[in-house]
Parts: structure tokens; C-alpha cells; sequence
């Protein structure tokens, strides 16, 4: 280091303290530490260095948008930028009409670099912010981001820049879903070959969220609504270390909407057209028993996928149903429930079936058990393509929604149902398609789609 020990000072003496700090640091912690105030500070001195040296090239004046005359340059004015990095201060040549036309502040330097009238902030920084707040509350994202960075955010400013990156988000998927409708094909992800050929799985669920009663205010009770989510996953079978088989995650994706099953219909067709479900070999449609996503399957996905009913929730309703006719306390209900669980595993659905035929015939039979078996035969009657589960395992396919469910808990029960949150829509809906990209890995994109003028 006794070549920059030396160089150093010659272009700033004050930075001497910070050569110091590195050379009198008591443990090497303390020495990075020291080392990341001096790199901060010599990067922003390096990027102010470059804005002066293109500030005193030609500049090149565009035409009045008025008149139409050229414009002139009224001198150097300041400008500044807080990035990751620090505050970066600089100036630049701004132009003004010689027949004195309202054209606001025109900077040519400006445009050549990215940067919007009045803004303040830099890309990276509203970035790191907002990939921040995809995991935890806007209050520990700026304090994580004063810790990494050094840099000062206020949690309102975080949720603003995400309110403004979701809108990105949605209007990209609205565009994306009008071409689908319109009959053209959207850009579709690109899939390796060892991926494309293992099964592909979808499955639906629904997760309850608080919402404020009337939008951004927050007095009132809270309202609970449903949000739809679906996963599209890629899965593979491996050999642990103690010789199992046990079943691995190769790639995920997340669709999710509040509202209802035709609001998530079309969106999960989306991602499952650029998840290559048109060619893929195995198709599973993985999903418990509620009625909306099993409409959702047979109008969207049953030409193309083997529907399977969650073997744990079919179970648990076999279950109800032993207890109203045998009375769950039973030794008796114990023992017919295991047999009828055992039966299921192993694809003897028909022998379950028969076996709920024989107590229906039962003349002293109640009423309301009576009422409950009936509901669970036609339950697994309407089902019956979806519970040969011997077939499936055979098949190397899963027969348990666990991925789904694991699905709601991250990305819904683990940022939006924390102690005393409720959301507005628009905020809820903005920080959801954040969390989707991100996921989803389209959560960079984002901000190359912010800076561009077109959008």
C-alpha cells in the first residue's frame, strides 16, 4: 500500500485520516471497514472527476421545441445524484432559447447519460431498495440498505420507488397478456433441453390477506381477501446419501392475483405457454379439492395435463367421514380409516368406493352421516382419474400439493402477514409483482423498462 500512501494525499490531504484509520485499525474487521470509507470516497471523487472532464466537451444544442431555433447555453449549473456509491455532485452546461421560449431546464449532458428531469436517485440504488423490501418491511429495508451502503433512505421513499416499479411491472403484464389474447405469442423464456425434458407440475391454492377497509386509510376493521397462487415447477429425482430417492426442485415460478379464479386463469396460462407446457412430455396439475381451481383445470389445462388430487387432503376427508358414521373417538374408526387410507395409497380407489357404497346401504344409518358419505362418494366418484395414486408414484409424479402450499407461505404469509400489517390495494398489488419477478427472475428488468422513455 506504499504506493497509494503516498499518492493518495498529493490529491486530497483530508483522505490522510482515512489512510490512517486502515493503518492504525486494531483488527482486520475494523480494517475493512476503514478501507470501504476510503473506496467510497475515492469513487465518488473518480465519477465527479469524469462529469467535470465531459462537462467541458462541445455540447451539442437541439432545436426550440417552440420556435424552432437552436438553443444557447446559459453557463454551468449543478446538479447531484445519490447512488450506492454516495452523493455525487457535479456541474453541466444547460441551454435556454434565444427568443426566451418556456422550454424548462435543458441539459444535453444529462440525456447522454440516463438521467431524468429532477431525479435524485440512481437506478442501482432504487434497485438495491427495492429488492430489499421484496423480503422485509420498508422500515428494516432502510435501515439494511444505511448498514450496506452507507447511504440514507427513508422507508416512505422505498415504498414509493416500489409502488413505481410494480406499476412497471403491471403494465409489462398487461401488455404481454393482451398479446396473448390477441392471438400472438409473447416472448417465452428460454428453457434448456435437460430442464424441457423433466415432468412439469402446476398447482393452485388460495391464501387469505388483511386489507384496510377503505384503501390508504387505516382506521376502520380489517377486510379479509383471497389471493390465488399458482406454481409451475420443473422437478427431478435424486439419490440422498443414505441411497433414497427423494425429489429435487430444478426451477419454480409464481403466478398470483387478487381476485378471483378467471383473474388467475389467464395469467397462468401465460407462464405456463412460457414454461413450454405446448411440449412438454409430462403435465401435472396438482391441486386439493376446491371447486374454482379444479374448473380452472379442466377449462385451461385438462387437454394438456394429468389432473392429481392432493392425496393428504383426500385422506382428510375420508377422515370425516369415519368419524360421523363411526364416531372418531372409536377404536373402530381408527382401524377403517387406515384401511381406507392404506387402500387409497395403493390405487384400490374402486375397493374405498364399494366400501362407502356398503355403509349407505346401512338402514340404520343418521341422516346427517348419511348426508356426509354420500358427499364423500361423489367427492372421490368425480375424481376417480385423479386418485390413482399406485400409478402416479410409479411414475416418479408427486401426489402431495406441499409445493403449493410452500409456495403461499413465502410469498404471501411471510411479507404481507406480519403482526399488524393491512394494505391498501394498489400497495399490496405493487410489492406482490415485485415479489413475482423477483422470484420469477424478470426482477431486473424492471428498471431497464423505468429508464426507458417508452414506458
Amino acid at each position: 500500500m506504499s504506493w497509494l500512501k503516498t499518492s493518495i494525499p498529493q490529491v486530497d490531504d483530508t483522505w490522510q485520516e482515512l489512510i490512517d484509520a486502515i493503518e492504525n485499525a486494531p483488527s482486520l474487521t475494523a480494517m475493512m471497514l476503514a478501507a470501504w470509507h476510503l473506496a467510497r470516497v475515492l469513487a465518488v471523487t473518480l465519477v465527479e472527476e469524469e462529469l467535470a472532464r465531459r462537462a467541458q466537451r462541445p455540447t451539442t444544442w437541439p432545436n426550440c421545441e417552440q420556435c424552432g431555433k437552436k438553443l444557447e447555453s446559459k453557463g454551468f449549473e449543478w446538479r447531484q445524484l445519490t447512488g450506492l456509491i454516495g452523493t455525487v455532485r457535479w456541474k453541466r452546461r444547460t441551454g435556454r432559447c434565444p427568443d426566451g421560449c418556456w422550454v424548462g431546464q435543458v441539459a444535453p449532458l444529462d440525456t447522454e447519460l440516463g438521467l431524468q428531469p429532477n431525479q435524485r436517485t440512481s437506478g442501482g440504488l432504487k434497485r438495491a431498495a427495492c429488492a430489499l423490501a421484496v423480503f422485509v418491511p420498508f422500515e428494516v429495508a432502510a435501515v439494511l440498505l444505511k448498514l450496506l451502503t452507507e447511504v440514507a433512505v427513508s422507508p416512505g421513499a422505498i415504498w414509493s420507488w416500489t409502488q413505481e416499479a410494480g406499476r412497471v411491472s403491471m403494465r409489462r403484464l398487461k401488455q404481454q397478456l393482451e398479446m396473448l389474447k390477441g392471438g400472438q405469442d409473447p416472448s417465452e423464456e428460454e428453457i434448456e433441453a435437460a430442464v424441457s425434458a423433466l415432468p412439469l407440475l402446476l398447482g393452485a391454492d388460495g391464501v387469505m390477506v388483511p386489507f384496510r377497509p377503505h384503501g390508504s386509510k387505516p382506521s376502520g376493521r380489517t377486510v379479509w381477501r383471497e389471493v390465488k397462487v399458482a406454481v409451475l415447477a420443473r422437478l427431478s429425482k435424486r439419490v440422498t446419501r443414505t441411497g433414497k430417492k427423494a425429489t429435487h426442485l430444478v426451477q419454480r415460478r409464481l403466478v398470483a392475483v387478487l381476485g378471483s379464479i378467471d383473474d388467475l386463469s389467464p395469467r397462468l396460462w401465460l407462464e405456463a405457454r412460457r414454461q413450454g407446457i405446448l411440449n412438454a412430455k409430462t403435465v401435472v396439475w396438482l391441486c386439493d379439492g376446491g371447486r374454482g381451481f379444479w374448473r380452472l383445470f379442466r377449462e385451461r389445462f385438462e387437454e394438456h395435463a394429468q389432473g392429481i388430487l392432493d392425496f393428504y387432503h383426500a385422506a382428510q376427508n375420508i377422515w370425516k367421514g369415519a368419524k360421523v358414521w363411526l364416531d372418531g373417538r372409536t377404536k373402530r374408526s381408527r382401524q377403517w380409516f387406515a384401511q381406507a387410507r392404506h387402500k387409497l395409497r395403493r390405487g384400490k380407489a374402486n375397493e374405498v368406493l364399494a366400501d362407502l357404497q356398503a355403509a349407505l346401504a346401512l338402514n340404520d344409518l343418521p341422516d346427517s352421516a348419511r348426508a356426509t358419505l354420500q358427499n364423500l362418494y361423489n367427492y372421490l366418484d368425480a375424481h376417480r382419474d385423479h386418485i390413482d395414486y399406485a400409478r402416479f408414484k410409479a411414475l416418479g409424479l408427486p401426489i402431495g400439493s406441499g409445493l403449493v402450499e410452500s409456495a403461499c407461505k413465502w410469498l404471501i404469509q411471510q411479507r404481507f402477514k406480519g403482526v399488524g400489517m393491512r394494505w391498501s390495494e394498489d400497495g399490496f398489488n405493487h410489492l406482490l409483482h415485485l415479489r413475482l419477478d423477483w422470484v420469477n427472475g424478470r426482477f431486473d428488468d424492471l428498471f431497464a423498462l423505468a429508464a426507458s422513455p417508452n414506458c
